[in-house]
């Protein structure tokens, strides 16, 4: 007889995979709907900022005289009822007479007369508006008292018009979405950097050191922010990493409490005092053990203070005091569509409609991290 219960096969438990703190706030993020359309729309907008001026024909300060204020369009500029208008512009500018004009499959063809001879460098005057380019000398009359000029069309493309100064808006719109964004995310990561470490030494230390720091960001509170910005540029000259200097500086104020207030509560955590009993120094368990369980808050403050620099630095170079031209932030193009609403009122459209949504969009991807990251929500 054969032992059965020696050949039965061992039964084997599967495996269950645990999941990280890190995957369950993932998780949870994923769920919010509203979180996850923010973060998809900065990232379009993003996009839209540093990667749309790479296939622009045209540069933030490129000036088309001919093409000033123009409303929002679809269709290329110019107008093919304009063209022989804009011909006989350029032929009494050159102090000739615009004989013939005619335009075929994107080619012009025009003749000009005068009482004398006519010099060869009159297509200059062609080629100088906006309308024309490539001009050259097709035909020359015997006694050089006429010439046939042809040349190209030049077709431009507007979708959200031009400014009073006849700039692209669509690319000055990128533009200052690269600066505004750029300057949020710079000023953000100064704070981050200056105050996590500043508040969790003064918690961690506590005692006459934690009341000396906190009576040096009390001070610095009190000092208003727009006189100081107004004192630096006065010593230093208008310049945008002076935005970038002058705005981290103060937004770490809050930040640094914010990091203060947690350090308080975890410094008295078991792992905290198992740590100084391993004999690690202070800085060794503000380093290893303080800062990084404080990322939860400090990430969920970070989408919170990039929409206030942005409102900040708009609100600067509103006043003047922020980026000048011919660079351009949804601040600064806002300023300028304010002053000519009436007249041109897609100045202020275009520009605010990127801003608000970007504002938007981080208080929605804000809100998601504040859930994602809750301890108490699982």
């Amino acid at each position: 007889m054969t032992d059965l219960s020696s050949s039965s096969p061992a039964v084997t438990q599967p495996e269950i995979a645990g999941r990280s703190l890190g995957q369950l706030a993932l998780l949870r993020f994923r769920r919010n709907k509203a979180a996850m359309g923010g973060s998809l729309m900065l990232l379009l907008i993003a996009l839209f900022s540093f990667v749309g001026p790479l296939f622009s024909p045209h540069s933030y300060d490129q000036v088309f005289p001919s093409y000033v204020a123009v409303a929002p369009s679809l269709k290329p500029f110019p107008d093919p009822d304009t063209l022989h208008d804009v011909a006989d512009s350029a032929a009494k500018r050159a102090r000739l007479l615009l004989e013939n004009f005619e335009v075929k499959d994107g080619t012009f063809t025009a003749k000009v007369s005068s009482n004398r001879p006519i010099d060869e460098r009159t297509v200059r005057y062609f080629d100088r508006v906006n309308e024309f380019k490539e001009t050259k000398i097709a035909e020359t009359a015997p006694d050089q008292l006429s010439m046939v000029l042809t040349g190209h069309v030049s077709q431009e493309y507007f979708p959200f018009g031009t400014d009073s100064n006849g700039r692209d808006l669509l690319v000055r719109v990128m533009l200052g979405g690269q600066i505004s964004i750029a300057v949020g995310l710079a000023a953000s990561l100064v704070s981050l950097g200056i105050g996590v470490v500043y508040g969790a030494t003064s918690g961690y230390l506590g005692g006459r050191v934690d009341n000396v720091m906190m009576r040096i960001v009390e001070i610095l509170y009190s000092l208003p922010f727009v006189f100081l910005v107004v004192v630096m540029v006065v010593f230093f000259g208008r310049s945008i990493w002076l935005i970038f200097i002058v705005i981290g500086a103060v937004q770490w104020l809050e930040m640094a409490r914010i990091v203060r207030g947690q350090t308080l509560s975890l410094k008295r955590r078991e792992f905290v005092g198992a740590a100084q009993a391993l004999g690690l120094t202070d800085w060794q368990i503000i380093r290893r053990h303080i800062i990084p369980n404080t990322v939860g808050p400090v990430i969920v403050f970070v989408t919170v203070v990039v929409p206030h620099v942005i409102l900040t630095e708009s609100f600067l170079s509103f006043l003047g005091l922020g980026v000048q031209a011919p660079l351009a932030s949804w601040g600064t193009l806002i300023s300028e569509g304010a002053r000519n609403m009436q007249n041109a009122p897609w100045l202020l459209i275009f520009p605010a409609i990127f801003f608000v949504l970007t504002l938007f969009s981080l208080n929605f991807v804000g809100d998601g991290l504040r859930d994602a990251l809750d301890p108490k929500d699982r």
